[in-house]
């Protein structure tokens, strides 16, 4: 089984495909370090040599990957908060950052929707 950034990589997948399990490392990542390595994008994991998994571990340690890139990302969330900029209140009032709208849409950031009714009261028999 090989354990790369502390990850155990799935042994039935195609290495361009397992790769992506580490946080950080997405397709055209993947294809790029394996095209580096001169290793075969097709061939499964438990198909990789010894000396092939060495040589992946040794080049993803210098990516920033897991740990130390959730690391990095909550710190520039949180300088962006002391700062005090528009996308740090954003983040801060858990709104979307990037522009989106949200007068409709936006229910991943803004919750479950809640309608107000038709603002009649009902009488209550006393």
């Amino acid at each position: 089984m090989a354990r790369i950034a502390g990850i155990n990589l799935p042994p039935d997948k195609r290495i361009e495909a397992a790769l992506t399990v580490i946080t950080g490392i997405g397709r055209p990542l993947s294809a790029k370090i394996l095209k580096e390595l001169n290793i075969q994008k097709d061939s499964s994991v438990k198909n990789l040599s010894e000396s092939d998994i060495s040589r992946l571990r040794e080049y993803i340690e210098k990516i920033p990957t897991e740990g130390e890139l959730r690391r990095k990302v909550a710190m520039d969330i949180k300088r962006l908060q002391e700062i005090g900029s528009y996308r740090g209140m954003r983040h801060r009032k858990k709104l979307p950052v990037r522009g989106q709208r949200t007068k409709t849409n936006a229910r991943t950031k803004r919750g479950k929707r809640v309608t107000m009714g038709s603002g009649k009261r009902k009488e209550t028999k006393t």
